[in-house]
């Protein structure tokens, strides 16, 4: 486990720190200890979601089908059919 050098303050409001408190006594952890745990694992979950693309089965299907279909690309062809500047040997 790494060394603890960081900080982090936050201003909250009485009812919330006594429930922050008494959720943290239940679990016999000390109060930072379970903020910083409640706060990891929110982040987490916001993180999760936000690299994760999530869309109806239907939109999956046709995305995927879209990407079978070639699309036409005029500018590739043209230079795809000059001629080499180099031959292999």
């Amino acid at each position: 486990m790494s060394a603890k050098t960081e900080r982090i303050e936050v201003r909250a409001d009485e009812a919330s720190k006594s429930r922050i408190s008494e959720a943290a006594e239940l679990l016999g952890e000390p109060v930072s200890a379970f903020m910083v745990r409640s706060a990891r694992a929110e982040a987490d979950r916001v993180l999760a979601r936000a690299h994760r693309t999530v869309m109806p089965a239907e939109q999956f299907d046709l995305l995927i089908s879209s990407l079978d279909e070639a699309d036409e690309a005029p500018a590739l062809t043209e230079i795809a059919n000059r001629p080499r500047r180099f031959r292999r040997v």
